[in-house]
């Protein structure tokens, strides 16, 4: 405590002279004769900063000194730090913004969506098995062809691959082809024998074994059926692993994102970020979360890991207790309108419930993937159940900071409890542009005026946290600032169903990607605004988000990461 309210005094003093200089005139020569030299390690002139603090709204110039906002005002009281060593950036009236936050992404599969088969954007089938073909020619040794990021939705041919379709270009070795979303994948009949799966196969609990009309496996597998073959497939090295995650990192801020919310994690995982931490290879900060398992019950034992420094910490859970709705494993109350199914739940609320609880104890965060209304409505039962079982005196923390991730479809008395119960719930724009191209199909008109519903959660007073779930989606800051203020898909869109209401305004998107990413974090104290003794995160953009037309967001680029204070991008 006592060195907190040194710290705060000592930011005050800083704050306060600062003021006094910019009150004097603040002109160049004022400030060049009166003003000592304190050099920064970087010092960003003739910015427009937009620094998302509700006191200081606006600035023009920032120095950052050992990974810290030192200042943050108009340029003439930025000299003082411009001097000595300093590397002075002039940006000519581009725009900053604190650095971007992805609250839920999976950050070894974006680095293994870059190093390996990579199916993302492909816009038919007959590309996919072109690519696929293309591949497994170019890499004769490998034993299997597995690759991530098909997506059936914009095909003209509007349907799911199948194994004879992989059969035609890849007969003789296995394929295993995962769709973007993570919840369903297609494989050949090599792949089918060698899991000695049939057509009288048992469907496994949360998941389905697809079938033609003759009984027989089409390829398709959803949700746990996976696990069938996934055992199957040569597991990555932990230098496959580790490269994979580097490699991410890297690929994110030339993007512009500083920090990553890892949904999802392990142990072992987390010991190879730390590895990459200690040798400076970790591109940005990330806020890890343990897989349901083994994984979650060492942490529960364990407890958290919380650097000082908000680079790497591990104080989070990942529950996943539905399927996604492409793939029609999304948990619904009523049927699908176009398949006899309500989806897959993986648990019941009280199986779950015992970590709840040991995770209330131990001062760990949940958060659980649910898009149907139904899985949204078993997670707020289960967190309900939790907190009345476990009361505040037996709990670690009193600040629990539970979330739901995705909370893409819900009723109207569940938004209510997510309020009542003081959940986050934490949403990707981009999921809803995506989505909207066939969710009138699997649910009808009625049910999308739950959906995606970012308006009437915030006006309800709830912080959204938001992201992509790269590598679920592209992993493109700039296409869910897009998603969340337009509401239409990247070619200008929209649609009966699509609810144009329930849009953003840029400064709440904005909010999403940085503040509201730090809270969901625990983290809002250090990171998520560009402030005065805040780590210094940032992001400089070519075109001005906040102003630009929306048809102009996707050309704008990212020119300058800085994370912690040190230059990780630069164009």
């Amino acid at each position: 405590m006592i060195k907190n309210i040194l710290l705060a005094t000592a930011a005050m003093g800083l704050l306060a002279a600062c003021s006094a200089e910019q009150g004097s005139g603040g002109s160049k020569e004022t400030s060049a004769s009166n003003a000592v030299c304190t050099p920064a390690d970087i010092v960003l002139t003739n910015g427009t900063v937009y620094t998302v603090n509700d006191n200081n709204p606006s600035a023009e110039a920032i120095a950052i000194k050992d990974s810290k906002f030192i200042y943050v005002g108009d340029n003439g009281g930025a000299e003082r730090y411009a001097c000595g060593d300093a590397n002075v950036i002039d940006l000519a009236g581009k725009a900053v913004y604190p650095g971007f936050i992805e609250s839920h992404g999976h950050i070894s599969g974006v680095g293994f969506r870059e190093v390996n088969l990579n199916l993302q954007g492909i816009n038919s089938l007959a590309e996919m098995l072109a690519a696929v073909k293309e591949y497994a020619d170019a890499n004769p040794d490998q034993p299997w062809i597995v690759g991530r990021g098909w997506i059936e939705k914009v095909w003209p041919e509007k349907r799911f691959p199948t194994r004879q379709d992989l059969d035609e270009i890849v007969p003789d070795r296995p394929v295993y082809l995962t769709r973007a979303d993570g919840h369903a994948s297609v494989i050949n009949t090599v792949a089918m024998n060698m899991a000695e799966i049939t057509g009288q196969s048992e469907n496994p609990v949360g998941g389905h074994i697809n079938l033609d009309e003759n009984g027989e496996p089409t390829g398709m597998l959803i949700d746990t059926a996976m696990r069938y073959v996934r055992p199957l497939i040569p597991a990555p090295t932990s230098a496959d692993v580790k490269r994979a995650i580097q490699a991410g990192t890297e690929r994110n801020v030339k993007l512009g994102w500083t920090g990553f919310q890892n949904a999802g994690s392990s142990w072992e995982s987390f010991n190879l970020m730390k590895e990459l931490r200690d040798e400076g290879k970790l591109a940005h900060r990330i806020y890890d979360a343990m897989g349901y398992g083994d994984s979650a019950s060492k942490l529960v034992a364990d407890g958290a890991i919380i650097d000082p420094e908000h680079y790497l910490t591990v104080r989070d859970i990942k529950i996943v207790m539905d399927g996604a709705l492409g793939s029609r494993g999304a948990a619904f109350i009523e049927p699908y309108a176009d398949y006899d199914t309500r989806g897959l739940m993986r648990y019941t609320p009280e199986e779950i419930l015992p970590l709840l609880e040991g995770a209330l104890k131990a001062g760990i965060q949940i958060e659980t993937h649910a898009i149907g209304d139904d899985a949204n409505r078993k997670v707020l039962d289960a967190y309900e159940m939790a907190f009345n079982n476990v009361p505040k005196s037996q709990r670690k923390v009193n600040d629990v900071r539970w979330r739901i991730e995705h909370a893409q479809n819900v009723q109207p008395d569940d938004v209510d409890r997510f309020i009542d119960l003081d959940v986050l719930p934490s949403m990707q724009p981009s999921h809803a542009i995506g989505d909207l191209h066939f969710a009138e199909d699997r649910l009808g008109l009625e049910r999308l005026k739950n959906a995606y519903l970012w308006r009437v959660f915030i006006d309800k007073g709830a912080i959204i946290p938001g992201g992509s779930d790269q590598p679920v989606e592209i992993g493109d800051p700039r296409i869910e600032f897009y998603a969340a203020i337009a509401r239409k898909d990247l070619n200008g869109f929209s649609a009966q169903g699509w609810h144009p209401e329930y849009a953003v305004t840029r400064e709440e998107a904005l909010k999403m990607l940085t503040i509201w990413g730090a809270y969901a974090a625990f983290q809002e104290d250090a990171l998520g605004s560009i402030e005065m003794g805040k780590l210094a995160d940032l992001v400089v953009f070519d075109k001005d988000l906040m102003v630009i037309p929306e048809d102009q967001i996707m050309s704008s680029n990212a020119v300058l990461t800085i994370v912690h204070g040190d230059i990780k991008h630069q164009q």
